[in-house]
Formats: C-alpha cells, structure tokens, sequence
C-alpha cells in the first residue's frame, strides 16, 4: 500500500526489539582490560544498530537534573524574550530556534520543536568566525542569572565524556587516538535544548517531531525526558528508543561511518509527534570546520573511496544544515550567503527502512 500523509510513522516496540545498553565505568578505571573490553562493546553496537544507551558515564545526576531544568526555564520564557537571541541574528547559528524555522518546507512540513543552540566557544577574532565560515564563533546567552554557567557546565561535561568515548572508538578500529583527536582543536560539536511543542496535530511524515535524518557529525550523545524517539535497528527497521534513568543514549554520525569505510553504521532516527511537551539535549560530537572526512588508511579501498569522497567536516554540517532551517534557505535564496558547495536534497547518508509487520 503506498504510503500517503494520513498514516501514521509505526515501529517496533520496546517488547519486540530493544538496543544494546553499554556500561562505560570501566573507562574510568585506568584499566586497560575494561578499556579493551568495552571498545568491544562500543564497536559492535556500531557495526549494527549504529545506536545504544550508556551507563556508568561519569556525568553526574545533579548536573544533568540542573540542565533539565534551565532548558524547561528557558522555553517557558514569552516569545518575545527567546526571539532576543533568536539564531537568525547571528552568523554562525547560535541562540534561539522557533519550530517555524526547522526545515525549508514549513508549513507543508512541520517538525514540532524549538530549540536554543550552543557549540564549542570560539573567540569573536576566531579567523574561521571572521572569515564568515557559519558554524564557528562565539555563543550568544539568554540573561538569566547563572544560566550559562549551568549550560556551560554540562556541555563541558558531556563534550568529555565524547572525548572519553572517541578514544575508545579508536581502540576498537585499531588505529592511534591521534589519528582523530588531531582534528579537535576548535570543533562544531553543538548543543541543543530542545522542547517539542505541545499541540493537536496529526502524527504523519509531515507532521513530525523531527523528520528521519542521519546525524552529521562523529556521533550524539542524547538525553532525553519522554519517549517518541524512534531508531532504524540492524535490520532497517523502526523501533523505539525510549528514555532508560540513568543513560544517555549514543547514536553513531556520518564522520564515524566515513572514517570506518562503512564498517559503522550512521543510523537514520526520527522524533515521532506525540502532541505532548517532551524535552531532550543532544550534543552532537563533531570536528574542526575544515578537518576533511574520508576513510582512514586502514580501511581505504577503490571502493571506499569511490563511497566516500574527502568532505570538510564543516562543509557536511552546513549542507544538510541549510535546508534543515528556514532562515539559512532564505539566506541563500537572497545571496546573503553563497556556499561553494553542492546542497543536495537529501543526506547521502540516508537508508531506506522497513515497514513492521500488520
């Protein structure tokens, strides 16, 4: 039966399929057998599925409970305060996202979700920032008292933990830590508060929390407070991922899967509309703007190669990021700014899924 804008986005249960859960602790022992060990974990999951949940990941509950509630303090905020420090103000996406401008299609296609956007501190004498490049600069912060501290705090936190986890992965691939971190030095890694907006629409395709996507980076690292998440499992079919106290719930990005020569899988994910109030905090892990992508030596073929082309880093995160949000689209449309690379109509990286059973 084709599929048309009335029906509904169905999974697979949590009673039918569930995802890998992967104690870190042993990354924290100095221990080079738990270190071994989990890598091993780490890389199966992400040969697979591409997606899984982490325990024992050392950032501490009172931090992530603080960043909750700054993020639900934030959105309650009027309008017209979080428009102050609305992203189309800046140069280098930074501020607030309303749910109006998550995606060039709006309102034919809507993803039902605001957001407040954050990445990696660069100074405003950033050569990259001064040069234009959209996606590194300086923050921009809402003025509530000690919230950027808060905020500052746990993407501190949680970009460590992601360091913690790059290493790791490196074992896992047999290659030198170097090999990757050397591409660390003024990152995209971002943060986003987000909140799903309560409301009464239809769940379609076109009426979405977020629309299926890759992720663009090296890998996420989410927190999320209520269920809608939903992942493609090793078999390409939809399942859900709900929320489990005391994860975060880690997916594999387009970097990691070029690297590997495909050997880590960049798993395609959505947020289904619920039409209650949810709440998340990904931090998507990412490189240096012109840090370029292709399979690492070890894993360089003829065909790797011809699979993955050398991309910027950067370059990646802005083509999806253009047709992700309204302004950005218009932006180019109005010559404001003109990327010098190809904006295709859909991530590469995309996988076909399988419909569940009736």
């Amino acid at each position: 039966m084709a599929e048309t804008d009335e029906m509904q986005l169905t999974a697979l249960t949590v009673d039918d399929a569930t995802l890998p859960v992967i104690d870190l602790s042993g990354l924290f022992t100095g221990d080079t057998d738990d270190k071994a060990r989990i890598a091993k974990e780490l890389g199966a999951a992400a040969r697979t599925s591409g997606f899984f949940y982490i325990t024992g990941h050392g950032v501490p509950q009172k931090l992530i409970d603080a960043a909750f509630a700054a993020s639900k303090e934030f959105h309650e905020k009027p309008r017209s305060f979080k428009m102050q420090t609305w992203s189309g103000f800046t140069t280098n996406h930074r501020g607030y996202v309303p749910f109006e401008e998550n995606g060039s299609n709006f309102p034919k296609v809507i993803n039902f979700n605001e957001a407040w956007d954050m990445s990696y501190e660069a100074p405003a004498d950033h050569p990259d920032y001064l040069a234009g490049w959209r996606m590194t600069g300086p923050n921009v912060w809402p003025e509530i008292d000690g919230w950027r501290e808060t905020i500052s705090g746990y993407y501190d936190a949680v970009f460590n933990l992601g360091l913690r986890m790059l290493d790791a992965l490196a074992l896992e691939l047999g290659v030198s830590p170097e090999d990757l971190t050397r591409h660390i030095t003024c990152p995209t890694s971002q943060l986003r508060l987000l909140r799903y907006v309560e409301n009464d629409m239809p769940q379609t395709k076109d009426v979405t929390g977020i629309s299926e996507h890759s992720d663009f980076e090296c890998f996420t690292i989410l927190l999320q407070g209520a269920p809608g998440l939903q992942v493609m499992n090793a078999d390409d079919m939809w399942i859900e991922a709900p929320p489990i106290p005391g994860t975060f719930i880690v997916n594999i990005g387009d970097i990691f899967e070029t690297w590997s020569g495909g050997q880590f899988k960049s798993t395609q994910h959505r947020v289904i509309n619920t039409g209650k109030e949810r709440y998340s905090m990904p931090l998507f892990f990412g490189l240096d703007y012109h840090a370029v992508i292709e399979p690492l030596e070890k894993f360089r073929t003829p065909e790797t190669a011809a699979k993955y082309p050398p991309m910027k880093a950067g370059d990646h995160l802005m083509r999806m990021s253009v047709n992700a949000f309204r302004y950005m689209a218009e932006a180019r449309e109005n010559g404001v700014f003109t990327p010098d690379y190809e904006v295709p109509d859909e991530n590469p990286f995309k996988r076909d899924a399988k419909e569940p059973a009736k």
